[in-house]
């Protein structure tokens, strides 16, 4: 079993995937763990939506639908949800606390979203965390369902990883530039 730096650094995203994926069991397993990233005052302010068949084209939809498009646009816009076989749409689910600004309550489902990512590949799994424009589009909202105290944070595309998959990557020294220190 690899460490977590080791699994960390091996860590790819996956912007092709097979037709094969997790069901939901095996999902809520990994959940189970990612859940354990640090949570000031236990809020546990986030929830996973799972969108398979015909329900990520209704995401497709309502993501043409929020950017107004038509045509070839509004086509290749549709496509993008059916990418992968499962969608894990990433919801804050915020409300106000003394304690917990909102940002923070974003910053803990964020949190959960990539120690996710981590599991999923670490047990094999393709995944690649995937945003854009219209994430958080009232009509994309209303596509997954979401209350009025919840923000889409954006999809784990996941999927079965194809054959030649790139290879792991090692540490690209980026921290070095990006870390300080104060006396």
């Amino acid at each position: 079993m690899p460490s977590v730096r080791e699994a960390a650094v091996a860590r790819r995203s996956a912007p092709k995937v097979t037709d094969a994926a997790p069901d939901d069991a095996t999902v809520v397993t990994l959940l189970d763990a990612a859940a354990r990233v640090a949570d000031h005052a236990s809020l546990a302010p986030w929830r996973v939506v799972a969108v398979r068949g015909d329900a990520r084209a209704r995401v497709g939809a309502a993501l043409v639908a929020a950017a107004g498009f038509d045509g070839e646009h509004a086509a290749r816009l549709a496509a993008k949800p059916l990418r992968a076989p499962l969608l894990l749409a990433i919801v804050a689910v915020t409300r106000e606390h003394p304690k917990v600004p909102v940002w923070e309550q974003e910053a803990v489902a964020a949190g959960v979203a990539h120690m996710l990512t981590l599991l999923l590949d670490e047990a094999g799994w393709g995944v690649m965390w995937r945003t854009g424009p219209h994430t958080r589009h009232p009509l994309v909202a209303e596509a997954h369902g979401l209350a009025s105290n919840e923000r889409l944070l954006g999809w784990l595309y996941v999927g079965g990883r194809p054959h030649g998959a790139r290879p792991a990557r090692s540490p690209d020294g980026l921290a070095a530039e990006r870390f300080s220190s104060l006396d």
